[in-house]
């Protein structure tokens, strides 16, 4: 049983570390005079369009992680406070980006990005609006796990009865007790930005998902180091969460 378990886990690593391994070997080959260069990674930081397009995607992540936060922390713990009622809406309302395909949701949107555009300018950034509504559902799932693992109740009323205001009720007892929940949140957000590609193509965008496809046009080796090196920051992302739930647990 366990050599057989042993295999397992070697035919899994097997599976999931070649096509990386075959993505690091590529994107190190030098296919004009053959041996190897990283001439692709360096291209990362020096080719200018797409140094600029990973700039504006980590941006975006930040700022879709704070938008986000500040928007679902607050209304997820009033909701179960003052308003049970309007917990399966808020659910719904949440987990309703998911039917709506991405192409409808540029359309739809158009109309309204003109103004935006018009008011903050055509920068990338701008998609903040959008990318927020795209990672509630993974946020919602998240927080929703980690707000009904504790006693939110009792909580909220013990740091009320000490004089606790609503803001330092919700920043300094409720939301370290659900840290690795927003920590969890945060994550699957900044992976969803980082990876997010239709909506940004389709509203002519440069982010880095856009950006690696256009390389991919006409070097190869650059675009396959670009989409690695957001695997392996994907993969840290998921360690260090890993890390964090695994210290919260009694």
């Amino acid at each position: 049983m366990k050599t057989l378990r042993i295999l397992l886990w070697l035919l899994f690593a097997a599976f999931f570390l070649f096509p990386l391994y075959a993505m690091a070997d590529f994107a190190t080959r030098d296919l004009h005079a053959g041996g190897r260069t990283i001439s692709a990674w360096v291209n990362l930081f020096a080719d200018d369009a797409l140094f600029a397009a990973i700039v504006a995607s980590l941006l975006l992540a930040v700022l879709t992680v704070a938008a986000m936060l500040a928007l679902l922390v607050p209304t997820m713990i009033w909701v179960r406070l003052r308003a049970p009622w309007a917990n399966r809406l808020v659910e719904f309302l949440c987990l309703l980006p998911l039917t709506i395909p991405a192409l409808v949701v540029v359309v739809g949107l158009r109309n309204v990005y003109l103004w935006v555009t018009y008011l903050l300018g055509e920068s990338a950034l701008t998609l903040t609006f959008v990318y927020v509504v795209l990672v509630l559902p993974f946020a919602y799932r998240a927080l929703d796990a980690a707000l009904s693992a504790i006693d939110l109740q009792t909580l909220a009323e013990a740091a009320r009865s000490l004089g606790a205001g609503w803001t330092a009720t919700i920043v300094a007892v409720i939301v370290p007790n659900i840290r690795a929940g927003v920590m969890s949140a945060a994550f699957i957000s900044i992976a969803v930005v980082l990876g997010e590609y239709t909506v940004a193509s389709l509203s002519g965008f440069q982010t880095l998902p856009v950006q690696i496809v256009e390389i991919g046009k006409s070097d190869g080796p650059t675009s396959v180091a670009a989409s690695l090196a957001t695997l392996i920051f994907g993969f840290v992302l998921l360690f260090v969460l890993s890390l964090v739930t695994r210290r919260r647990r009694p």
